[in-house]
């Protein structure tokens, strides 16, 4: 239980602070801003939950051709399919760091 709760307090804090950056002033002579921090971050996390996305659809097609020799044709498609989709998750997270990156 208590390892489920604590991501979720993580998220939730980041989902709490990450508006405040948004809002944030603009940068000053002397400073950068925050747009390459707000950046980094939506990288990070994009990246990081793509790949465990991407793992447990890897495990779960190869389990199931394991299972099932005869639907590995069929299983096979639909991974790759949904390995796209994640893939494109994380390639519009990085499309909005650059937006966000070059305010």
């Amino acid at each position: 239980m208590l390892k489920k709760i604590v991501p979720a307090g993580l998220v939730t804090a980041l989902a709490l602070a990450l508006p405040n950056v948004a809002f944030a002033q603009g940068a000053t002579s002397g400073g950068q801003g925050w747009g390459h921090l707000s950046a980094a971050i939506v990288l990070a996390i994009a990246a990081a939950a793509g790949a465990l996305g991407q793992g447990k659809a890897a495990a779960a097609a190869c389990e199931g051709m394991a299972r099932n020799p005869g639907a590995a044709a069929q299983i096979r498609a639909m991974a790759f399919l949904g390995l796209v989709l994640i893939e494109s998750l994380v390639i519009y997270a990085l499309v909005i760091a650059f937006v966000v990156q070059g305010k």
